[in-house]
Protein backbone atom coordinates (compact mmCIF):
# COMPACT_ATOMS: atom_id res chain seq x y z
CA UNK A 1 0.00 0.00 0.00
CA UNK A 2 1.19 3.49 -0.78
CA UNK A 3 2.28 5.75 2.05
CA UNK A 4 -0.71 8.05 2.54
CA UNK A 5 1.67 10.84 3.57
CA UNK A 6 3.31 10.66 0.13
CA UNK A 7 -0.08 10.73 -1.57
CA UNK A 8 -1.25 13.70 0.51
CA UNK A 9 1.95 15.60 -0.20
CA UNK A 10 1.50 15.51 -3.97
CA UNK A 11 -1.42 13.42 -5.28
CA UNK A 12 -0.94 14.82 -8.78
CA UNK A 13 2.66 13.53 -8.90
CA UNK A 14 1.44 10.13 -7.66
CA UNK A 15 -1.17 10.04 -10.41
CA UNK A 16 1.43 10.96 -13.02
CA UNK A 17 3.76 8.15 -11.85
CA UNK A 18 0.95 5.59 -11.91
CA UNK A 19 0.12 6.52 -15.50
CA UNK A 20 3.23 4.48 -16.40
CA UNK A 21 1.34 1.41 -15.15
CA UNK A 22 -1.76 2.42 -17.06
CA UNK A 23 -3.60 3.29 -13.84
CA UNK A 24 -5.70 6.42 -13.38
CA UNK A 25 -5.44 7.47 -9.76
CA UNK A 26 -8.63 9.29 -8.60
CA UNK A 27 -7.05 12.52 -7.37
CA UNK A 28 -10.25 14.50 -6.73
CA UNK A 29 -12.09 11.70 -4.87
CA UNK A 30 -8.97 11.17 -2.76
CA UNK A 31 -8.76 14.86 -1.86
CA UNK A 32 -12.47 15.01 -1.06
CA UNK A 33 -12.33 11.94 1.17
CA UNK A 34 -9.21 13.14 2.94
CA UNK A 35 -10.73 16.58 3.54
CA UNK A 36 -13.89 14.98 4.89
CA UNK A 37 -11.87 12.79 7.24
CA UNK A 38 -9.80 15.74 8.43
CA UNK A 39 -12.84 17.96 9.03
CA UNK A 40 -14.61 15.20 10.94
CA UNK A 41 -11.48 14.59 13.06
CA UNK A 42 -11.15 18.28 13.84
CA UNK A 43 -14.84 18.48 14.72
CA UNK A 44 -14.55 15.44 17.01
CA UNK A 45 -11.50 16.89 18.79
CA UNK A 46 -13.24 20.24 19.25
CA UNK A 47 -16.31 18.52 20.68
CA UNK A 48 -14.15 16.52 23.09
CA UNK A 49 -12.73 19.80 24.36
CA UNK A 50 -16.27 21.18 24.68
CA UNK A 51 -17.31 18.12 26.68
CA UNK A 52 -14.37 18.58 29.03
CA UNK A 53 -15.28 22.23 29.54
CA UNK A 54 -18.97 21.43 30.01
CA UNK A 55 -18.18 19.10 32.88
CA UNK A 56 -16.83 22.11 34.81
CA UNK A 57 -19.92 24.24 34.36
CA UNK A 58 -21.87 22.88 37.29
CA UNK A 59 -19.95 25.10 39.70
CA UNK A 60 -20.39 28.12 37.43
CA UNK A 61 -24.13 27.60 37.22
CA UNK A 62 -24.47 27.19 40.97
CA UNK A 63 -22.49 30.41 41.38
CA UNK A 64 -25.04 32.08 39.10
CA UNK A 65 -27.87 31.12 41.48
CA UNK A 66 -28.97 27.76 40.04
CA UNK A 67 -29.63 24.89 42.37
CA UNK A 68 -27.24 22.00 42.30
CA UNK A 69 -29.88 19.73 40.78
CA UNK A 70 -30.75 22.25 38.09
CA UNK A 71 -27.09 22.76 37.28
CA UNK A 72 -26.47 19.00 37.05
CA UNK A 73 -29.53 18.50 34.84
CA UNK A 74 -28.53 21.30 32.47
CA UNK A 75 -24.96 20.04 32.20
CA UNK A 76 -26.16 16.47 31.70
CA UNK A 77 -28.37 17.60 28.82
CA UNK A 78 -25.47 19.49 27.26
CA UNK A 79 -23.15 16.53 27.69
CA UNK A 80 -25.68 14.23 26.05
CA UNK A 81 -25.98 16.60 23.09
CA UNK A 82 -22.21 16.92 22.74
CA UNK A 83 -21.83 13.14 23.08
CA UNK A 84 -24.21 12.57 20.18
CA UNK A 85 -22.33 15.07 18.03
CA UNK A 86 -19.02 13.40 18.93
CA UNK A 87 -20.41 10.02 17.87
CA UNK A 88 -21.61 11.50 14.58
CA UNK A 89 -18.25 13.16 13.84
CA UNK A 90 -16.32 10.04 14.86
CA UNK A 91 -18.44 7.87 12.57
CA UNK A 92 -17.98 10.29 9.68
CA UNK A 93 -14.21 10.19 10.21
CA UNK A 94 -14.25 6.39 10.41
CA UNK A 95 -16.24 6.02 7.19
CA UNK A 96 -13.96 8.43 5.35
CA UNK A 97 -10.87 6.62 6.64
CA UNK A 98 -12.27 3.24 5.55
CA UNK A 99 -13.00 4.64 2.10
CA UNK A 100 -9.46 6.01 1.89
CA UNK A 101 -8.09 2.64 2.98
CA UNK A 102 -10.14 0.83 0.35
CA UNK A 103 -8.94 3.29 -2.30
CA UNK A 104 -5.29 2.77 -1.36
CA UNK A 105 -5.68 -1.02 -1.21
CA UNK A 106 -6.88 -0.90 -4.82
CA UNK A 107 -4.03 1.38 -5.93
CA UNK A 108 -0.87 -0.17 -7.44
CA UNK A 109 2.63 0.49 -6.20
CA UNK A 110 4.59 3.38 -7.66
CA UNK A 111 7.06 2.25 -10.34
CA UNK A 112 10.76 2.72 -9.80
CA UNK A 113 12.41 5.51 -11.79
CA UNK A 114 14.30 2.84 -13.79
CA UNK A 115 11.09 1.29 -15.18
CA UNK A 116 10.84 1.97 -18.93
CA UNK A 117 7.69 3.26 -20.55
CA UNK A 118 5.62 0.76 -22.51
CA UNK A 119 2.30 -1.06 -22.61
CA UNK A 120 3.01 -4.75 -23.29
CA UNK A 121 5.74 -7.35 -22.87
CA UNK A 122 7.01 -6.35 -26.32
CA UNK A 123 8.16 -3.08 -24.71
CA UNK A 124 10.27 -4.77 -22.02
CA UNK A 125 13.98 -3.95 -22.21
CA UNK A 126 16.58 -6.66 -22.55
CA UNK A 127 19.34 -6.40 -19.95
CA UNK A 128 21.46 -9.40 -20.94
CA UNK A 129 21.50 -12.77 -22.64
CA UNK A 130 23.31 -15.86 -21.38
CA UNK A 131 24.20 -18.96 -23.31
CA UNK A 132 23.77 -19.82 -26.96
CA UNK A 133 20.68 -21.64 -28.22
CA UNK A 134 21.63 -25.08 -29.51
CA UNK A 135 21.64 -25.66 -33.24
CA UNK A 136 19.81 -28.93 -33.95
CA UNK A 137 20.38 -31.03 -37.07
CA UNK A 138 16.69 -31.98 -36.94
CA UNK A 139 13.48 -30.06 -36.37
CA UNK A 140 13.15 -29.82 -32.58
CA UNK A 141 9.92 -30.96 -30.99
CA UNK A 142 8.08 -29.09 -28.30
CA UNK A 143 7.70 -30.64 -24.85
CA UNK A 144 4.17 -31.85 -25.53
CA UNK A 145 5.27 -33.98 -28.46
CA UNK A 146 8.28 -35.26 -26.50
CA UNK A 147 6.01 -36.20 -23.58
CA UNK A 148 3.52 -37.93 -25.86
CA UNK A 149 6.25 -39.96 -27.58
CA UNK A 150 7.37 -41.30 -24.23
CA UNK A 151 3.83 -41.53 -22.88
CA UNK A 152 4.94 -39.71 -19.75
CA UNK A 153 3.00 -36.43 -20.13
CA UNK A 154 -0.73 -37.03 -20.39
CA UNK A 155 -3.11 -34.06 -20.60
CA UNK A 156 -6.03 -36.26 -21.69
CA UNK A 157 -5.81 -38.30 -18.49
CA UNK A 158 -5.75 -35.12 -16.40
CA UNK A 159 -8.72 -33.82 -18.37
CA UNK A 160 -10.70 -36.92 -17.43
CA UNK A 161 -9.66 -36.65 -13.78
CA UNK A 162 -10.16 -32.91 -13.42
CA UNK A 163 -10.41 -30.78 -16.57
CA UNK A 164 -8.36 -28.62 -18.91
CA UNK A 165 -5.02 -27.10 -17.95
CA UNK A 166 -3.97 -29.99 -15.75
CA UNK A 167 -1.38 -32.68 -16.51
CA UNK A 168 -0.47 -36.16 -15.37
CA UNK A 169 3.26 -36.95 -15.48
CA UNK A 170 4.72 -40.39 -14.99
CA UNK A 171 7.91 -42.38 -15.16
CA UNK A 172 11.25 -40.68 -15.68
CA UNK A 173 9.69 -37.31 -16.50
CA UNK A 174 7.87 -37.31 -13.16
CA UNK A 175 11.19 -38.22 -11.51
CA UNK A 176 12.90 -35.36 -13.36
CA UNK A 177 10.26 -32.95 -12.12
CA UNK A 178 10.90 -34.11 -8.54
CA UNK A 179 14.67 -33.97 -9.05
CA UNK A 180 14.46 -30.34 -10.12
CA UNK A 181 12.71 -29.42 -6.87
CA UNK A 182 15.38 -31.08 -4.75
CA UNK A 183 18.19 -29.62 -6.83
CA UNK A 184 16.84 -26.07 -6.55
CA UNK A 185 16.23 -26.32 -2.82
CA UNK A 186 19.71 -27.66 -2.20
CA UNK A 187 21.35 -24.85 -4.18
CA UNK A 188 19.35 -22.08 -2.54
CA UNK A 189 19.89 -23.36 0.99
CA UNK A 190 23.48 -24.66 0.84
CA UNK A 191 24.94 -22.13 -1.62
CA UNK A 192 22.76 -19.01 -1.47
CA UNK A 193 22.01 -19.02 2.24
CA UNK A 194 18.21 -19.27 2.27
CA UNK A 195 16.31 -20.91 5.10
CA UNK A 196 13.90 -23.54 3.81
CA UNK A 197 10.34 -23.24 5.11
CA UNK A 198 7.29 -25.43 4.68
CA UNK A 199 4.11 -23.39 4.57
CA UNK A 200 0.34 -23.96 4.18
CA UNK A 201 -1.08 -24.29 0.68
CA UNK A 202 -4.24 -22.48 1.80
CA UNK A 203 -4.31 -18.97 3.24
CA UNK A 204 -6.89 -16.64 4.69
CA UNK A 205 -8.17 -13.44 3.13
CA UNK A 206 -5.94 -11.24 5.28
CA UNK A 207 -2.82 -12.89 3.89
CA UNK A 208 -3.84 -12.20 0.30
CA UNK A 209 -4.68 -8.58 1.14
CA UNK A 210 -1.24 -8.32 2.73
CA UNK A 211 0.65 -9.34 -0.41
CA UNK A 212 -1.68 -7.48 -2.76
CA UNK A 213 -3.71 -10.20 -4.55
CA UNK A 214 -6.86 -8.97 -2.80
CA UNK A 215 -9.10 -7.16 -3.17
CA UNK A 216 -8.35 -6.51 -6.84
CA UNK A 217 -7.54 -9.98 -8.23
CA UNK A 218 -9.98 -12.33 -6.56
CA UNK A 219 -11.10 -13.77 -9.92
CA UNK A 220 -7.58 -15.12 -10.44
CA UNK A 221 -7.75 -17.18 -7.24
CA UNK A 222 -9.32 -20.47 -6.27
CA UNK A 223 -11.66 -19.80 -3.34
CA UNK A 224 -12.32 -22.77 -1.07
CA UNK A 225 -15.99 -23.53 -0.55
CA UNK A 226 -16.89 -24.14 3.08
CA UNK A 227 -17.09 -22.57 6.50
CA UNK A 228 -13.56 -21.08 6.33
CA UNK A 229 -12.72 -18.11 4.11
CA UNK A 230 -9.66 -19.79 2.63
CA UNK A 231 -7.95 -19.56 -0.76
CA UNK A 232 -5.49 -21.87 -2.50
CA UNK A 233 -2.16 -20.07 -2.81
CA UNK A 234 -1.25 -18.61 -6.22
CA UNK A 235 2.42 -18.62 -5.16
CA UNK A 236 4.47 -19.35 -2.03
CA UNK A 237 5.17 -15.61 -1.91
CA UNK A 238 1.84 -15.24 -0.07
CA UNK A 239 2.35 -17.51 2.96
CA UNK A 240 6.11 -16.91 3.21
CA UNK A 241 5.90 -13.11 3.10
CA UNK A 242 2.99 -13.15 5.54
CA UNK A 243 5.22 -14.78 8.11
CA UNK A 244 6.23 -11.16 8.79
CA UNK A 245 2.66 -9.84 9.09
CA UNK A 246 1.87 -7.85 12.27
CA UNK A 247 5.44 -8.16 13.52
CA UNK A 248 8.17 -5.75 14.55
CA UNK A 249 11.66 -7.15 13.98
CA UNK A 250 14.60 -5.91 15.97
CA UNK A 251 17.50 -4.89 13.77
CA UNK A 252 19.73 -7.71 15.01
CA UNK A 253 17.18 -10.26 13.78
CA UNK A 254 17.98 -9.30 10.19
CA UNK A 255 21.64 -10.14 10.36
CA UNK A 256 23.90 -8.54 7.77
CA UNK A 257 21.82 -9.25 4.64
CA UNK A 258 18.29 -9.53 5.97
CA UNK A 259 16.12 -12.65 6.10
CA UNK A 260 16.11 -15.14 3.25
CA UNK A 261 13.49 -17.85 2.84
CA UNK A 262 12.92 -20.51 0.20
CA UNK A 263 9.83 -22.68 -0.13
CA UNK A 264 8.63 -25.33 -2.55
CA UNK A 265 4.86 -25.40 -3.01
CA UNK A 266 2.21 -26.16 -5.55
CA UNK A 267 0.57 -23.02 -6.93
CA UNK A 268 -3.04 -22.65 -8.05
CA UNK A 269 -4.31 -20.02 -10.49
CA UNK A 270 -7.57 -19.68 -12.35
CA UNK A 271 -5.82 -17.91 -15.24
CA UNK A 272 -9.02 -15.91 -15.67
CA UNK A 273 -7.32 -13.31 -17.85
CA UNK A 274 -5.53 -15.74 -20.15
CA UNK A 275 -8.40 -17.37 -22.03
CA UNK A 276 -7.09 -18.97 -25.21
CA UNK A 277 -3.39 -18.42 -24.35
CA UNK A 278 -0.91 -21.28 -23.94
CA UNK A 279 -3.57 -23.96 -23.95
CA UNK A 280 -1.05 -26.55 -25.14
CA UNK A 281 1.31 -28.18 -22.66
CA UNK A 282 2.76 -27.14 -19.31
CA UNK A 283 3.33 -23.43 -19.84
CA UNK A 284 0.10 -22.15 -18.30
CA UNK A 285 -1.57 -24.60 -15.89
CA UNK A 286 -4.14 -24.24 -13.13
CA UNK A 287 -1.82 -26.24 -10.87
CA UNK A 288 1.96 -26.05 -11.05
CA UNK A 289 4.96 -25.99 -8.73
CA UNK A 290 7.55 -23.37 -7.91
CA UNK A 291 10.54 -22.93 -5.72
CA UNK A 292 10.01 -19.43 -4.38
CA UNK A 293 12.63 -17.05 -2.97
CA UNK A 294 11.66 -14.32 -0.48
CA UNK A 295 13.90 -11.72 1.15
CA UNK A 296 12.91 -9.38 3.99
CA UNK A 297 15.40 -6.56 4.29
CA UNK A 298 16.13 -3.09 5.59
CA UNK A 299 14.95 -0.36 3.18
CA UNK A 300 18.55 0.58 2.37
CA UNK A 301 19.22 -2.99 1.17
CA UNK A 302 16.28 -3.62 -1.14
CA UNK A 303 17.97 -2.71 -4.44
CA UNK A 304 20.91 -4.96 -3.60
CA UNK A 305 18.52 -7.69 -2.47
CA UNK A 306 16.68 -7.68 -5.81
CA UNK A 307 19.97 -8.03 -7.67
CA UNK A 308 21.13 -10.90 -5.45
CA UNK A 309 17.81 -12.75 -5.59
CA UNK A 310 17.70 -12.45 -9.38
CA UNK A 311 21.29 -13.70 -9.59
CA UNK A 312 20.33 -16.73 -7.47
CA UNK A 313 17.56 -17.62 -9.92
CA UNK A 314 19.96 -17.07 -12.84
CA UNK A 315 22.47 -19.39 -11.19
CA UNK A 316 20.02 -22.29 -11.44
CA UNK A 317 19.61 -21.69 -15.18
CA UNK A 318 23.37 -21.47 -15.61
CA UNK A 319 24.02 -24.72 -13.75
CA UNK A 320 21.46 -26.39 -16.01
CA UNK A 321 23.12 -24.75 -19.04
CA UNK A 322 19.81 -23.35 -20.26
CA UNK A 323 20.12 -20.26 -22.47
CA UNK A 324 18.09 -17.34 -21.17
CA UNK A 325 17.69 -13.63 -21.30
CA UNK A 326 17.00 -11.07 -18.58
CA UNK A 327 14.56 -8.22 -19.19
CA UNK A 328 13.33 -5.31 -17.10
CA UNK A 329 9.55 -4.98 -17.29
CA UNK A 330 8.02 -1.85 -18.75
CA UNK A 331 5.32 0.05 -16.86
CA UNK A 332 2.42 -1.59 -18.66
CA UNK A 333 3.73 -5.11 -17.96
CA UNK A 334 4.80 -4.41 -14.36
CA UNK A 335 2.86 -6.23 -11.66
CA UNK A 336 0.33 -4.52 -9.40
CA UNK A 337 2.48 -4.42 -6.26
CA UNK A 338 5.96 -4.36 -7.80
CA UNK A 339 8.08 -1.24 -8.15
CA UNK A 340 10.75 -2.96 -10.27
CA UNK A 341 10.79 -6.43 -11.87
CA UNK A 342 13.31 -8.51 -13.78
CA UNK A 343 11.92 -11.38 -15.85
CA UNK A 344 14.14 -14.31 -16.73
CA UNK A 345 13.08 -15.88 -20.02
CA UNK A 346 14.42 -19.29 -20.96
CA UNK A 347 14.99 -20.34 -24.58
CA UNK A 348 12.52 -22.97 -25.81
CA UNK A 349 13.62 -24.43 -29.15
CA UNK A 350 10.26 -26.15 -29.64
CA UNK A 351 8.63 -22.72 -29.67
CA UNK A 352 11.62 -20.88 -31.18
CA UNK A 353 11.15 -18.24 -28.50
CA UNK A 354 12.17 -17.07 -25.05
CA UNK A 355 9.49 -17.68 -22.41
CA UNK A 356 9.26 -16.42 -18.83
CA UNK A 357 10.57 -18.81 -16.20
CA UNK A 358 11.04 -16.42 -13.29
CA UNK A 359 9.81 -12.99 -12.22
CA UNK A 360 11.93 -11.27 -9.56
CA UNK A 361 10.42 -8.17 -7.99
CA UNK A 362 11.19 -5.49 -5.45
CA UNK A 363 8.00 -4.42 -3.68
CA UNK A 364 9.67 -1.79 -1.51
CA UNK A 365 7.50 -1.05 1.52
CA UNK A 366 4.25 -1.68 -0.40
CA UNK A 367 3.47 -5.15 0.98
CA UNK A 368 4.93 -4.34 4.39
CA UNK A 369 2.48 -1.46 4.89
CA UNK A 370 -0.42 -3.72 4.02
CA UNK A 371 0.86 -6.39 6.41
CA UNK A 372 2.17 -4.09 9.16
CA UNK A 373 5.53 -5.83 8.80
CA UNK A 374 8.12 -3.58 10.41
CA UNK A 375 11.69 -3.42 11.66
CA UNK A 376 13.01 -1.19 14.40
CA UNK A 377 15.43 1.37 12.98
CA UNK A 378 18.33 1.44 15.47
CA UNK A 379 19.10 5.06 14.57
CA UNK A 380 15.66 6.30 15.63
CA UNK A 381 14.44 3.47 17.84
CA UNK A 382 11.14 3.58 15.91
CA UNK A 383 9.47 0.86 13.83
CA UNK A 384 9.19 1.45 10.09
CA UNK A 385 8.11 -0.75 7.17
CA UNK A 386 10.66 -3.29 6.02
CA UNK A 387 11.10 -4.07 2.32
CA UNK A 388 10.04 -7.29 0.59
CA UNK A 389 11.61 -8.94 -2.46
CA UNK A 390 10.52 -12.19 -4.09
CA UNK A 391 10.94 -14.28 -7.19
CA UNK A 392 10.83 -17.79 -8.59
CA UNK A 393 13.95 -19.80 -8.25
CA UNK A 394 12.53 -21.39 -10.49
CA UNK A 395 9.10 -22.33 -11.82
CA UNK A 396 9.54 -26.11 -11.79
CA UNK A 397 7.21 -27.05 -14.66
CA UNK A 398 8.70 -24.48 -17.03
CA UNK A 399 12.21 -25.60 -16.10
CA UNK A 400 11.15 -29.15 -16.96
CA UNK A 401 9.82 -27.89 -20.29
CA UNK A 402 13.13 -26.14 -20.99
CA UNK A 403 15.17 -29.28 -20.25
CA UNK A 404 12.95 -31.51 -22.40
CA UNK A 405 13.24 -29.14 -25.35
CA UNK A 406 16.89 -28.08 -25.01
CA UNK A 407 18.27 -31.55 -24.20
CA UNK A 408 16.21 -33.52 -26.73
CA UNK A 409 17.66 -35.88 -29.30
CA UNK A 410 16.36 -37.03 -32.64
CA UNK A 411 13.50 -39.43 -32.06
CA UNK A 412 12.29 -37.76 -28.87
CA UNK A 413 14.69 -39.07 -26.24
CA UNK A 414 16.09 -36.54 -23.74
CA UNK A 415 19.55 -36.36 -22.20
CA UNK A 416 19.43 -35.76 -18.45
CA UNK A 417 21.63 -32.77 -17.50
CA UNK A 418 24.72 -34.05 -15.76
CA UNK A 419 24.12 -31.99 -12.62
CA UNK A 420 20.72 -33.67 -12.16
CA UNK A 421 21.87 -37.27 -12.58
CA UNK A 422 22.66 -37.81 -8.88
CA UNK A 423 19.03 -36.88 -8.18
CA UNK A 424 17.90 -39.36 -10.84
CA UNK A 425 19.82 -42.37 -9.49
CA UNK A 426 22.36 -41.98 -12.28
CA UNK A 427 19.84 -42.01 -15.14
CA UNK A 428 21.45 -40.43 -18.23
CA UNK A 429 18.67 -40.50 -20.80
CA UNK A 430 14.87 -40.44 -20.84
CA UNK A 431 13.28 -42.47 -23.60
CA UNK A 432 9.92 -43.90 -24.45
CA UNK A 433 10.79 -47.14 -22.71
CA UNK A 434 11.15 -45.38 -19.34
Amino acid sequence: MLDIKVVREDPTAVAAALKLKGYDFPVEPFLELDARRKQADIRAQSLLADRKSASKKIGELVGQGRSVDEAKAEVAELLEKIGGEINTATEEARQAQEALQAMLLATPNLPDARVPAGETDEDNQEVLTWGTPKAFDFKPLDHVDIGELSGQINAAMAGKITGSRFTVMSGAIARLHRALVQFMLNEHTAVHGYTEVYVPYMVNRESLVGTGQLPKFEEDLFHIQGDQDYFLIPTAEVPVTNMARDRIFEDQEFGELGMRYVAHTPCFRSEAGSYGRDTRGLIRQHQFEKVELVQLVRPSQSDEALESLTAHAEHILQLLNLPYRKVILCGGDLGFGAQLTYDLEVWLPGQDAYREISSCSNYGAYQARRMQARWRNPETGKPEPLHTINGSGLAVGRTLVAILENYQEAGGSVVVPEILRPYMQGLERISAEQ
